[in-house]
C-alpha cells in the first residue's frame, strides 16, 4: 500500500464483502476452544440449515477466537442493519433454531444469549 487512497479502496472493498448481500453474518468461533468444544458440527448444521432454506442472503464464515472460552461454542450473528447477538453453548439443535428463529422470522434466541449464560447459576 503506498497511499491514503489505496489504504481507503482497501477498506471499502473488505466492507463490501462483509456486507455484500445486505443481508445476515453468521460467524461460527473456531479457536482452539471453539473446536474443542464442538464448533465443527455446530458449523455445519448452520450451512446445511441455510442450504435447504435457500437462504441466500446469508453469510456464513468461520472466525478466531471470539472470547469466553467457558461458553463455547459461540455463534454471532450480525443482522441487515449491522445488529450483533452473541449465542453460547451453541449445539447442532440449537444452531437450527437460530435459523428457523432469529435469521428467518426475526426473534432472537434470547435464551440462548451470551447474556443467558452470564446469567444462568452454575
Amino acid at each position: 500500500m503506498k497511499s491514503i487512497a489505496e489504504l481507503n479502496q482497501i477498506k471499502k472493498d473488505a466492507l463490501a464483502r462483509i456486507s455484500g448481500n445486505n443481508g445476515f453474518r453468521v460467524m461460527v468461533g473456531m479457536a482452539t476452544c471453539g473446536i474443542a468444544a464442538g464448533a465443527k458440527p455446530v458449523f455445519n448444521t448452520l450451512a446445511e440449515e441455510i442450504k435447504q432454506r435457500e437462504l441466500s442472503n446469508v453469510d456464513l464464515t468461520i472466525t478466531g477466537c471470539i472470547g469466553s472460552c467457558r461458553l463455547e461454542p459461540l455463534v454471532e450473528v450480525i443482522d441487515p442493519l449491522g445488529r450483533r447477538v452473541t449465542y453460547a453453548k451453541v449445539d447442532p439443535q440449537k444452531a437450527a433454531r437460530i435459523v428457523a428463529e432469529h435469521i428467518v422470522n426475526g426473534r432472537i434466541c434470547l435464551d440462548y444469549t451470551i447474556g443467558a449464560a452470564l446469567s444462568a447459576p452454575n
